[in-house]
């Protein structure tokens, strides 16, 4: 009786362990190394997008303080 639950043990051991090393192989591959790089490029692509939208907000800010009238620098 204790070789069988020894052997159920073993046998879970191998089963756990082929599906770690499976789901490592796939995030080391070409795939998994396209997600990490899709997923980097879309962080810097909205931290661009944050800073750009806040740079215009206080260009905004700026220009109302100033007094200076957004149309005229529309037309250059």
């Amino acid at each position: 009786m204790k070789r069988f639950v020894w052997m159920g043990i073993g046998v879970a051991i191998g089963v756990i362990a082929f599906r770690k090393i499976s789901e490592a192989q796939s995030n080391l591959g070409p795939a998994g190394l396209n997600r990490a790089v899709g997923r980097l490029a879309d962080g810097v692509y909205d931290f661009a997008d944050a800073v750009r939208a806040g740079m215009h907000e206080r260009e905004t800010d700026l220009r109302a303080a100033l007094g200076i009238d957004s149309q005229d620098v529309a037309r250059r």
